[in-house]
């Protein structure tokens, strides 16, 4: 009777094992569609510190392009890069088309980071990369909700959430200028 709970307990480790692999999606695994409609495949990003947020183009919060922009052009290298998902989730303050938005942001802004569709980010059809950065079973660090536009999600060098930062939270804080300068 031993051996049969013992074998039976093995075969449940191997199962469980299965599954987590099945779902257990890394960050550099997704490939997503970039303003411009072309692939952007996340394995381009191993070794580099990467901040992802959720932005919208009419928002109280809007401003803070200027400031994603500057430490881009400050700290972004081989080493870190921004990645902006606009999202129409809060109060429909991201209406336009992706060719909208990014004429707003480039005319507005002068926003050279990589920018991606239009995706949602919350709800029902939320994004798989945002299921990712807030299921604690997927991403490995915690869970989260997209509480407003400019949520910061930080991904280390590894491919790893290693924190999530408030909307209100500006760009340009020290724990984030920290976090993208620490070794």
């Amino acid at each position: 009777m031993t051996q049969k709970i013992y074998a039976l307990f093995i075969v449940c480790i191997l199962i469980s094992g299965a599954l987590f692999a099945q779902s257990g999606k890394n960050f550099y695994d997704f490939t997503v569609k970039s303003i411009d409609g072309d692939d952007f495949n996340f394995k381009t990003l191993k070794g580099k510190k990467v901040m992802v947020v959720n932005t919208a183009s009419k928002c109280g919060l809007t401003p803070q392009y200027k400031q994603l922009q500057a430490i881009y052009e400050q700290y972004g290298s081989e080493d870190f890069i921004i990645i902006g998902f606009p999202a129409n989730n809060f109060l429909s303050q991201e209406p336009g088309s992706n060719q909208e938005i990014k004429t707003f942001c480039t005319t507005n802004y002068g926003v050279t980071f990589p920018m991606m569709q239009k995706i949602s980010v919350k709800g029902e059809n939320m994004h798989p990369v945002y299921q990712w950065l807030t299921q604690k079973t997927k991403n490995g660090f915690s869970n989260s909700k997209v509480k407003w536009n400019f949520q910061k999600y930080l991904i280390d060098n590894n491919g790893k959430l290693s924190m999530v930062i408030s909307p209100r939270v500006k760009p340009n804080a020290p724990e984030i200028i920290n976090w993208i300068t620490q070794e």
